[in-house]
């Protein structure tokens, strides 16, 4: 059975290059311009967003490492040139676990501007997808990317001197957009599982996380997801994220699992996890936006710090696509508040 889904992303279709056409049989999953999965495992993800190479531009240094070649996980990071040290966000793209990737265009340009502007030096991992590659390999990677870290920061080598030198490792973010968001957030909550007192990633120390538009969902729909007035350019259609989670959750869970739902079990278990001060990013127009706000009276409610921001007039990925007349004023505002709580 073909369950074909509405594009998600507002894109250029003159990018939208169509892969060869090899006859894989039937069509079992679609996110029409995004990715396309066949009953025989085959899976294609058509080119919508550039794929750029790591660059450098207005005084910030980018080159793509390699965490593991087992797994093809590596990342890109990100230095801008300030004379004292600067602290560290591992930052997960967004893109439902399926799509995206640490070289689009858009990640690229705006991971090197906060950079900048936040004066800290940014890991963009490029982790393992679904559906070839479905949860928890992704929080895998970003467990492995930390690991990676650690080394470096105990017995690294010249070739990373360009960055190593500026880093302060006893100020760790972890971060992300959507899917992005939800991955940090699950890091987060293996290492806060290791306890302070364990050494399994010192140097390293979380101080935050930041969550921007936090890819979340469960059983039960909110008001926001179903509201029917989503304009066309939406990045984020409720029967895309039901295909997303079918495609990335481990087979035979549905979204109460807590990797999709961290409030399955209540509050409660909320209580029990060791959390850094966490900032959550709010879109207005996001049909996601009633889930994060119910997140983050969560957590406060089990007096976790958490700073919750609100961006009216904007939809889900605003900063990423620029799919709003508001969305540049936003991400500036974005972009200060993320400076504020990375590098106050």
């Amino acid at each position: 059975m073909r369950t074909k889904r509405m594009a998600t992303i507002s894109f250029d279709p003159r990018l939208n290059v169509q892969v060869g056409q090899k006859n894989h049989g039937v069509v079992v999953e679609e996110i029409e311009g995004l990715i396309r999965v066949y009953k025989n495992g085959h899976v294609e993800r058509p080119p919508i967003i550039p794929i750029v190479p790591s660059t450098v531009t207005g005084g910030v240094i980018s080159k793509d490492v390699v965490i593991d070649k087992f797994t093809s996980s590596w990342t890109r990071i990100y230095a801008p040139s300030y004379s004292s040290k600067m602290p560290l966000l591992v930052y997960f793209h967004g893109g439902g676990f399926c799509v995206g990737s640490a070289a689009w265009s858009c990640y690229h340009e705006f991971l090197s501007a906060l950079a900048s502007k936040a004066g800290c030096i940014i890991f963009s991992v490029n982790y393992r997808q679904a559906p070839e590659n479905r949860l928890p390999a992704a929080y895998d990677d970003g467990i492995n990317t930390l690991m990676w870290l650690k080394q470096q920061a105990l017995n690294g080598s010249s070739e990373h001197k360009w960055w190593l030198s500026q880093c302060d490792f006893s100020s760790l973010f972890l971060g992300g957009d959507s899917a992005g968001a939800n991955i940090a957030y699950n890091v987060a909550t293996r290492l806060g599982s290791y306890g302070t007192s364990d050494s399994s990633f010192k140097p390293l120390v979380l101080k935050g996380t930041i969550l921007i538009q936090p890819f979340f969902g469960g059983e039960a729909r909110t008001a926001s997801e179903m509201q029917a007035t989503q304009p066309a350019s939406s990045a984020l259609t409720l029967s895309a994220y039901d295909t997303y989670w079918r495609l990335s959750l481990p087979l035979g869970a549905n979204r109460d699992h807590p990797w999709c739902n961290p409030l399955a079990k209540g509050a409660a278990k909320l209580r029990e996890l060791r959390l850094p001060a966490t900032m959550v990013c709010i879109s207005e127009m996001d049909i996601l936006k009633d889930r994060n706000l119910e997140f983050c009276n969560a957590l406060a409610s089990t007096g976790k710090r958490v700073e919750t921001k609100m961006y009216k007039s904007v939809g889900h990925a605003f900063q990423i696509l620029h799919n709003s007349p508001f969305s540049q004023v936003r991400t500036q505002e974005l972009m200060s508040h993320l400076k504020t709580f990375i590098n106050p």
